[in-house]
């Protein structure tokens, strides 16, 4: 382990900052999500899962680790609200995946715009020198936990 990774300061600092961000920018994005366009985070997620190529309930299901039928529900809903379409396979028919549609693709696109103008807000009062060191800092974090392999817990239903 190098030296930089056991740093206790190092360490403080990661608990101070990206937890309180994250959890500022998810409550953000949510009230977006939820008071502009009426729909629960379980639908906002399965959308923008959607939009990242989860293309089946099962792959839904297993990327939020929740039960396929709370993602199913999910998506019936979010197929009544006009956001997402079933296709049908024309070479497999037990095979129907998911879409968005226009409008779920504009909505994700207007949840993500609005978050992205917060963000910015948030960024403006750092001075270049500021941001320059937060750049290299963000990729560094990237780095570190992107080479991090953790074992893949059990999922346990509450």
């Amino acid at each position: 382990m190098s030296e930089s990774t056991s740093n206790p300061e190092l360490i403080e600092k990661f608990w101070e900052s990206v937890p309180p961000a994250w959890r500022q920018t998810r409550s953000h994005i949510h009230a977006i999500a939820v008071e502009k366009f009426k729909m629960t985070e379980e639908q906002f997620q399965v959308l923008r899962r959607i939009r990242k190529g989860s293309t089946s309930v099962s792959s839904l299901a297993n990327a939020s680790q929740t039960s396929r039928s709370a993602v199913s529900k999910a998506v019936d809903s979010l197929v009544h609200k006009g956001l997402v379409v079933r296709q049908q396979d024309p070479s497999d028919r037990r095979n129907i995946p998911l879409a968005l549609t226009e409008e779920g693709q504009r909505v994700l696109d207007t949840i993500f715009n609005e978050a992205e103008a917060w963000l910015s807000t948030r960024f403006a009062c750092l001075t270049s020198e500021q941001t320059e060191s937060l750049l290299l800092g963000m990729e560094s974090l990237r780095i570190a936990f992107s080479k991090i392999q953790l074992p893949e817990l059990p999922f346990i239903a509450i």
